[in-house]
């Protein structure tokens, strides 16, 4: 089982419709217990997203760390980490 910090959980709530085309959580619990279900991952940096998408399937060759960053599954935090939920 994974933990969501707070910043995870805030940024999930507030930006989830850049992946979904609808809520799939109102509340902050809704939201964690989502990112669990999915078992959404927290990276330290584009680059450590980048291979955490290609180890997991996705062609990201060619991809810029830019584009990375923009792709709906990434969901860059104030920290400077990146959550990403795969739907």
């Amino acid at each position: 089982m994974h933990e969501y910090d707070e910043e995870c959980i805030k940024v999930f709530l507030e930006k989830q419709e850049q992946l979904f085309d609808f809520p799939v959580a109102e509340t902050y619990e809704e939201a964690e217990a989502f990112l669990e279900d999915c078992m959404a991952v927290v990276c330290m940096s584009s680059k450590e997203v980048k291979e955490y998408l290609s180890e997991n399937g996705m062609d990201v060759e060619g991809m810029s760390l830019k584009d990375i960053e923009e792709a709906s599954e990434v969901f860059p935090l104030p920290s400077g980490k990146y959550l990403v939920v795969e739907g």
